[in-house]
C-alpha cells in the first residue's frame, strides 16, 4: 500500500507527526484519529492504523499516555 504521494516517505511523515505531537496541547493531546485530521489538512492522506504504527515504531504514547497529569 502506498502512504501519502509518493514524493511522502513514510520518514518524512515520521518527522512530521512527531513535530504535530510535540507541539500539541498536552492538557488534550491528540488522539490518533485526529491526527489523521491534521496530517489530511497537510495534504498527507494517511489511515488511523499507520498513524499507530508510526507513533509506536517512534516510542510515542497513545494520546491517554501523553496527557499531562495534573
Amino acid at each position: 500500500t502506498n502512504v501519502g504521494n509518493d514524493n511522502t516517505s513514510s520518514k518524512s511523515i515520521k518527522s512530521i507527526l512527531k513535530q504535530i505531537v510535540v507541539a500539541e496541547d498536552k492538557n488534550d493531546p491528540l488522539t490518533d484519529e485526529r491526527l489523521v485530521k491534521v496530517l489530511k489538512n497537510k495534504g498527507i492522506s494517511i489511515s488511523r492504523r499507520t498513524v499507530a504504527k508510526y507513533r509506536n515504531a517512534m516510542h510515542i504514547d497513545s494520546a491517554s499516555g501523553r496527557r499531562n497529569p495534573h
